[in-house]
C-alpha cells in the first residue's frame, strides 16, 4: 500500500511537472484544487496504461532499483492483506517476482 506521504510526494512532483494545470483550477477551493489534481493524476496514469499506485511509484522512485524494490513491497503487502500466499499471489496475477 502507498503512503499517504509518497502518494502526496508523487502529487507534488506530478504538479510540477504539470504547471498549468495549477493555471486552470486557480480559482477552485483548496479542497477543489486538490480533488482536480487527484483527477488529472489517475487519468495521466490511465493514459500511460498505469495503476494510480504505479505511477506514484515512479514519480517517487530514486532508480530503476527502487522503482523495483517499491513495487514488490506493494505486491507483497497486497498478497498479505488478501491472506494469500505469495506464489499463490503471484499466480493469480500472472506476476514473475524476478521482472518487478
Amino acid at each position: 500500500m502507498i503512503s499517504k506521504e509518497r502518494q502526496a510526494s508523487a502529487l507534488q512532483r506530478f504538479v510540477e511537472a504539470n504547471p498549468q494545470l495549477l493555471e486552470e483550477i486557480a480559482g477552485l477551493s483548496a479542497q477543489e484544487q486538490h480533488q482536480q489534481i487527484e483527477w488529472a493524476f489517475e487519468d495521466a496514469a490511465q493514459e500511460q496504461g498505469l495503476e494510480p499506485w504505479e505511477l506514484t511509484l515512479q514519480l517517487i522512485a530514486g532508480s530503476e532499483d527502487e522503482l523495483k524494490a517499491m513495487r514488490l513491497e506493494v505486491h507483497r503487502e497486497v498478497a498479505q492483506a488478501l491472506g494469500m500466499s505469495w506464489e499463490e499471489y503471484c499466480g493469480f496475477n500472472e506476476i514473475d517476482d524476478s521482472a518487478l
